[in-house]
């Protein structure tokens, strides 16, 4: 049997307090230390994991206990964990937010990741304009649920010694250690966009930003006492299985700057079912690699980039060529390149590849966010009609007209409210905005 992956948590009583800042300083910190640091992401996020990744140099996975049934959720852990010394978890929300409803596992809270696999938590506490007032916050996050154990503190915004020693001393009072204290530095603060942080990719001198990150931990945490804290996962070992078929034997996948958002676990997945995941670029106007029986276009901003999608006819063209006689698939930003139209936050309207018919608009802005459990309403190579599929939706962009395709899905949100056909389906192309994570297995 393998050796179960030493892990913790860095959670928060809430958004917006410094979990990614910690998380990202604590694995450049760490690796510089010559330890081999692996990383995961709770919930359902893009964004973050691309950072875990140029921080570790290790694919970074999501565990997401509403979209995951258990048996992948505990076999991801495991993976993220072969060949570390450590693992760090970047915990979503708040430690305890989650939806209302039950899905696959459990709620999505991180809590929940922490109680399954026994790893500590990290919690990061936003000290700004309280003193002893955090100890009674850290006792209420130590004593809520069962089975979830805050292994110590990060301090974050601390203004002086003096704020540091009343926090920071009601708290270890509570004999809960204080691993560190942070003070207020905007500078190391992240670039942000509509969907979150400016992409990895984007990010201008990145490894010097995460080198940065890294010797502000080092110099305000005491890393020895994080390192010591990781334990190994008590979750049960179990076989890694795809969470969905593979598209196809050989799969083409659209990769630049216009079309990021693709799980790693689902490459991992169908690589592992024996498909082979090779890449293209729309923007460089390289139409789908010859020989791939199926193609990919993930999410992404394309709204960004929607001149030069609509300028590259190699890309128009060899794909429209593929959906003649292969299956094309499209999620969140793959959906709008694949409609009619795609209307910029200028108002400006760009003609997409119209195999769907489609028209959306990035003009005006409203958020769609939430859980999806959706049922396929005919056979696709992600199931056969009547297979339930969980994921999520995050975008902004509206529809402004669905065309007269069939629907590909319905689906309900988290809370069992109907949301009744979403996307669309024309010969060998479907898509929608739903994100798929796994297939529905419950």
């Amino acid at each position: 049997m393998a050796e179960a992956p030493r892990g913790l948590i860095v959670g928060a009583p809430a958004s917006g307090t410094g979990k990614t800042t910690v998380t990202l300083g604590l694995l450049a910190a760490l690796r510089e230390r010559g330890l081999r640091v692996g990383a995961v992401k709770a919930g359902p996020d893009y964004i973050d994991p691309a950072f875990h990744q140029a921080a570790t140099g290790r694919p970074s996975f999501n565990l997401d206990g509403w979209t995951m049934g258990p048996d992948l959720l505990d076999s991801l852990a495991r993976r993220a964990g072969e060949g570390t010394d450590i693992l760090v978890c970047e915990a979503l929300m708040g430690l305890f937010d989650g939806v209302a409803s039950v899905g696959a596992t459990g709620t999505g809270a991180t809590s929940e990741i922490a109680a399954r696999t026994g790893w500590p938590v990290v919690l990061v506490v936003n000290a700004k304009g309280q003193s002893q007032s955090a100890a009674a916050l850290v006792k209420g996050f130590a004593t809520y649920q069962e089975g979830v154990r805050i292994g110590g503190v990060i301090l974050n915004n601390i203004a002086s010694p003096r704020h540091l020693a009343l926090a920071g001393g009601a708290i270890e009072d509570l004999g809960i250690p204080v691993l560190g204290a942070l003070p207020r530095t905007p500078d190391v603060i992240l670039p942000e966009r509509h969907l979150g942080l400016i992409q990895a990719e984007e990010t201008a001198d990145l490894q010097d930003r995460l080198a940065a990150l890294g010797r502000f931990i080092a110099q305000h945490v005491d890393l020895d006492k994080v390192a010591a804290l990781a334990s190994p996962s008590r979750a049960p070992e179990g076989a890694f299985a795809p969470a969905l078929p593979p598209l196809g034997q050989r799969i083409a996948i659209a990769r630049d700057a216009a079309f990021t958002f693709v799980y790693p676990h689902l490459l991992e997945g169908w690589r592992e079912a024996g498909a082979e995941v090779v890449t293209f670029s729309p923007l460089a106007d390289e139409a789908p690699p010859a020989g791939s029986d199926a193609v990919y276009l993930p999410g992404g901003y394309p709204e960004l980039h929607a001149g030069r999608l609509a300028a590259a006819e190699n890309f128009r063209e060899g794909l429209r060529r593929a959906a003649e006689t292969r299956p094309v698939y499209g999620e969140c930003g793959g959906y709008m390149v694949l409609g009619e139209t795609l209307e910029d936050a200028d108002g400006v309207t760009h003609p997409m590849l119209g195999l769907l018919g489609v028209r959306t608009s990035f003009a005006k802005r409203k958020l769609h966010l939430g859980y999806r459990r959706a049922v396929l309403l005919a056979d696709t190579p992600l199931g056969r009609a009547g297979t339930a599929l969980r994921g999520h939706e995050f975008h902004y962009a509206s529809i402004l007209a669905r065309g007269s395709d069939d629907p590909l899905v319905t689906a309900t949100a988290a809370d069992g409210s109907d949301l009744g056909p979403l996307g669309g389906r024309r010969g060998h192309v479907f898509a929608s905005f739903f994100h798929v994570i796994a297939a529905d297995r419950t």
